[in-house]
């Protein structure tokens, strides 16, 4: 998704009308407080001098639901180059009209949940942007972070009451499976809270900018098997409401779930919703060895 420039919005209607849960940022002085934020907390790297004149970067980034491409633009200020992904064949012609003088620009007409983004990428390290439908939110945010070992941070436009769940601690209201999925991969922090307005059409809820800074708790945790122990976590948040000691009856007979868990000084009525990830590392590995 993207962005337009004050002409180009007399025409939305006409040639972007609302396509898979899209909402255009079209404001530009959205658009530009967004790309400052971005860009100030993903300094430029990798800098080889050209020529007297200037410099080339090296740095990769991904933008998820180009659009329009405005957003496009203002992010290649200061990459090395870009790929913009955009699905919707109603968007794409302007995209490449409004790309097509950026040299460090590729356009690439997918779907970002069934793209190869480690064939996409290669070998390198990459940043992502992207202004994300709201019900496609959890898989994209899960595939990019399937890419943890390459990516170095994702900026992320969403809907706020999916920001406060994926930032939200142990032992508060919003927090769940996730929640710490997301805080395994990465460090999520809502850098701006965004209203209704400034989207066309203007969505029912407001929205965030959300970082996902890389790496998250998983660096500092002892997990050999990320796969085994998310499907872990899971089963440890299958019903919120029960106690962790009922949700483990599915690995466990109850009696070694409440061992395992008085072990680790952890009540036998705690709910998943209580623990950090180092606990659950810690049950994890126990339940691993029983």
């Amino acid at each position: 998704m993207g962005g337009a420039s004050g002409r180009e919005l007399l025409h939305w209607r006409d040639v972007a009308p609302q396509r898979l849960g899209q909402h255009f940022l079209a404001s530009a002085a959205w658009r530009e407080r967004i790309a400052r934020l971005v860009l100030r907390a993903t300094p430029s790297d990798g800098e080889i001098s050209a020529n007297e004149g200037g410099s080339e970067r090296r740095d990769l980034w991904i933008e998820i639901g180009a659009g329009h491409g405005e957003m496009t633009s203002l992010l290649a200020r200061q990459a090395g180059r870009l790929i913009a992904i955009e699905l919707d064949p109603h968007l794409l012609s302007r995209l490449r009209e409004q790309t097509a003088r950026l040299p460090n620009v590729e356009v690439i007409a997918a779907d970002v949940l069934a793209v190869d983004l480690a064939a996409l990428i290669g070998p390198q390290r990459f940043r992502a942007y992207g202004n994300l439908p709201y019900y496609i939110t959890s898989p994209i945010v899960q595939r990019l972070l399937a890419q943890a070992d390459r990516l170095e941070a994702a900026f992320l436009v969403i809907q706020l009451e999916v920001a406060a769940r994926m930032t939200a601690r142990p032992g508060s209201r919003d927090y769940g499976y996730f929640s710490a999925f997301t805080q395994f991969y990465s460090k999520p922090e809502i850098l701006l809270r965004i209203p209704p307005g400034a989207f066309q059409p203007p969505p029912e809820v407001s929205s965030a900018l959300v970082a996902l800074h890389l790496p998250g708790e998983r660096s500092q945790l002892d997990i050999i098997d990320d796969a085994r122990f998310l499907k872990f976590l899971k089963v440890c948040f299958a019903q919120k409401r029960k106690t962790l000691r009922n949700n483990l009856r599915s690995l466990m007979p109850q009696e070694q779930a409440t061992a395992i868990l008085r072990g680790y000084g952890i009540a036998p009525n705690a709910r998943a919703e209580e623990l950090g990830l180092a606990q659950f590392a810690r049950l994890f590995a126990a339940a691993e060895r029983s």
